[in-house]
């Protein structure tokens, strides 16, 4: 392979999220900053079904569908 083709990649990357959730992963960056992590995000903490419920969306499905 030519080497002035292919990046570096480092095998020791640092994630940082905003949550301050910091863990390592391979990517051809040596730093990543995300916003939203495994840790943070409601589909994976199972808050997702509560932000549901809390805005109303049963309710008015209920009504609307005699329920």
């Amino acid at each position: 392979m030519n080497s002035k083709l292919q990046p570096r990649y480092f095998t020791n990357a640092i994630v940082k999220c905003n949550c301050g959730n910091v863990f390592e992963t391979g990517s051809t960056q040596n730093e990543i900053k995300v916003e939203v992590c495994s840790k943070c995000h409601p589909f994976y903490t199972g808050s997702k079904n509560l932000l549901l419920e809390s805005g109303g969306q049963v309710d008015k499905f209920k009504k609307r569908y005699n329920v």
